[in-house]
C-alpha cells in the first residue's frame, strides 16, 4: 500500500482523535456526555469547547476532497512521490490545524488549513502533472 493510501487511513482516523476533544468538553460541560442529544449539547458550548466541536466539523468536511484527491492521484500516478508527500502534508496540516484551533491561533491556524485544502487540490490535479 503506498503512503498516500496510509495517509488516507489516517485522515479517516482523525475524525476520532478530533472528536475525543469534543467529546471532554461535553463531558465537562456540567451534565455529562448526552448521548441521547449530543447536538443540542454541542450547540451549547463555549470557548475551547466550541473551537473543539469547529476542529471536528471541519474535519469531517475536509475529509471527502481529500480522499478524492488521493483517489485520483494514485489512479493517475501510483507511485508518484509528489503525491505520497502532498498526503502526508494534507495529515500533518490537518493535526497541526487541530492544536492551532483548540489553542485559538486563528491566524496561523488559517495558514495551516490553506496548506492542507491546497495539498487536496493538487492531488485532485495529479493527472494534470503527473505525467503518463
Amino acid at each position: 500500500m503506498s503512503i498516500a493510501l496510509w495517509c488516507l487511513l489516517a485522515a479517516a482516523l482523525l475524525h476520532l482523535v478530533t472528536k475525543a476533544p469534543l467529546a471532554a468538553a461535553m463531558a465537562r460541560e456540567g451534565r455529562g456526555y448526552d448521548n441521547h442529544n449530543p447536538r443540542d449539547q454541542q450547540a451549547r458550548l463555549v470557548g475551547w469547547g466550541r473551537r473543539a466541536k469547529a476542529v471536528h466539523d471541519n474535519q469531517i468536511e475536509s475529509f471527502p476532497l481529500f480522499a478524492a484527491g488521493v483517489v485520483v492521484a494514485t489512479s493517475a500516478a501510483p507511485a508518484s512521490g509528489a503525491i505520497d508527500l502532498l498526503a502526508l502534508a494534507y495529515v500533518a496540516a490537518r493535526l497541526l490545524f487541530m492544536v492551532l484551533y483548540l489553542a485559538d491561533q486563528a491566524s496561523l491556524r488559517s495558514t495551516v488549513w490553506t496548506v492542507g485544502y491546497l495539498a487536496s487540490v493538487a492531488l485532485i490535479a495529479a493527472p494534470l502533472w503527473a505525467g503518463p
